[in-house]
């Protein structure tokens, strides 16, 4: 079995962590912790294709410091949707993740958003108020 080597050791990182992404869970919703986890992950995926293509310098950068990944919570869909024009009006990559319906939510349910990555200071200035989940 073939192992990745994902995370360069500590003594190879040069610097402080720049750059960054940020997934964004709406806490009203009550998911499980899987079912979260999940939508997580389908923000984290999507997020990384879209900036692989459309950003792909502030992707080498965030993938090279070792992929930070916060996540954080927003009250509602409404606070989710504010976040989510605020971020695309500094031209953040976003990824919006509506749930398919198949098992907790109903289909269409606005779960989490993915912001970035991208460079720390720009993504805090979307989410920097917000809690860790």
């Amino acid at each position: 079995m073939r192992s990745w080597r994902v995370w360069p050791e500590a003594r190879d990182l040069k610097g402080d962590f720049e750059h960054k992404m940020v997934i964004v869970v709406r806490a009203d919703l009550g998911m499980s912790p899987g079912k979260m986890s999940a939508q997580v992950a389908h923000a984290a995926v999507t997020c990384v294709q879209f900036a692989q293509s459309k950003t792909p310098k502030e992707f080498g950068d965030w993938y090279h410091e070792g992929q930070r990944k916060v996540v954080l919570k927003a009250n509602n869909l409404a606070e989710l949707r504010e976040l989510e024009k605020k971020a695309r009006s500094l031209r953040l990559p976003t990824a919006l993740i509506e749930d398919a319906g198949m098992t907790e939510l109903p289909p269409g349910t606005a779960t989490v958003l993915g912001i970035g990555p991208g460079p720390g200071s720009l993504v805090d200035k979307v989410t920097g108020s917000l809690p860790l989940w």
